[in-house]
């Protein structure tokens, strides 16, 4: 699917649903991981996730959309348009609109190398990232740290 047809997408979603007409801008965001879209208040335009474009994910993308739309519409008719107004969360559900971003294995997952134990109560810490274990303690007890392993 390309911007002209997303375009047109939206802007069905936004007269069916919303009896409203979509009168801004659809972009193609390949660099988002975490969210499925995302409506920005200066210009009023939309972003879509790029890996939610899959013929699969269809019902995920209209979703996402009148999430979208909901951010939107509300926005210009000043209106709650926060994920915490009740405004925002009663027009979501009468729409169909998605709460959250499906997940769809795009999240990094951080490979935990070293692992550190507490001498004292002997609990284990895995970290990324190197611990000087002369300034960290334990959180629980605050006992001295030692480096158990480290993973390459």
């Amino acid at each position: 699917m390309n911007e002209k047809q997303l375009q047109e997408l939206i802007q069905t979603i936004s007269l069916k649903y919303f009896k409203r007409p979509f009168r801004h801008q659809v972009r193609i965001n390949k660099r988002m991981r975490t969210t499925g879209g995302r409506y920005h208040l200066d210009d009023h335009h939309i972003e879509i996730n790029a890996h939610f474009l899959k013929p699969e994910l269809h019902q995920e993308l209209i979703g996402i959309i009148k999430h979208e739309l909901c951010h939107y519409h509300l926005h210009l008719l000043r209106r709650g348009y926060k994920h915490q107004n009740r405004d925002f969360k009663i027009l979501l559900q009468k729409v169909g609109g998605s709460r959250y971003a499906p997940d769809i294995g795009l999240h990094k997952t951080l490979k935990r190398k070293y692992f550190y134990q507490c001498q004292s109560c002997k609990f284990i810490y895995p970290r990324v990232r190197r611990l000087n274990v002369r300034r960290v303690r334990c959180g629980k007890c605050d006992g001295k740290l030692k480096l158990l392993k480290k993973l390459n």
